[in-house]
């Protein structure tokens, strides 16, 4: 039988250790969200992210050595989730470019809703415990997931606007 988690630092290794694994997952998956995207903006932002993502996984194998730690990834359910989501949507449902695009933009803001999230949490704790540094280093993370998920919503707005247009003139 497992031992009871009873120390606050030890919930925020786990946390921490599930976004290194969130942040490699994604690392794997921006490139073939790249691929399928036939929107150049779409396709760009995710290659513009993909970028970002490994600094954010520098950033949190950072955080786990101010922490005097071994960086450790830790299964992350939610995540897995989305990306089972995306799998099954386009062997199941086979969209159209048009539609699959829609789809992407969703399932981009889901993602960056989760990691903003898990980050706020993560900056929360870090700042109580007086983590200075780690705090710095999720921040930063924390406001580049912000600004990422700005910019896939005013690309979804548009493409929904533009998809709108040509359902009038169909």
């Amino acid at each position: 039988m497992a031992s009871k988690m009873s120390d606050p630092r030890e919930l925020f290794l786990h946390e921490l250790g599930d976004a290194l694994y969130f942040e490699k997952q994604l690392v794997k998956t921006l490139p073939k969200l790249q691929t399928e995207a036939t929107d150049q903006e779409l396709a760009r932002g995710f290659g513009e992210h993909l970028k970002q993502t490994k600094k954010h996984v520098e950033n949190v194998e950072q955080a786990f050595k101010a922490l005097g730690e071994k960086a450790k990834a830790e299964k992350c359910p939610g995540i897995e989730g989305l990306k089972q989501e995306h799998d099954e949507f386009v062997s199941e449902e086979s969209p159209s470019p048009e539609v699959l695009d829609a789809f992407l933009t969703g399932a981009a803001a889901r993602t960056e809703h989760y990691e903003i999230a898990a980050y706020e949490g993560l900056v929360t704790m870090a700042r109580a415990m007086g983590e200075r540094d780690v705090v710095r280093l999720l921040d930063e993370n924390l406001k580049q997931e912000k600004e990422t998920l700005k910019k896939v919503q005013t690309i979804s707005k548009r493409l929904a606007t533009e998809q709108a247009r040509e359902m009038v003139t169909a």
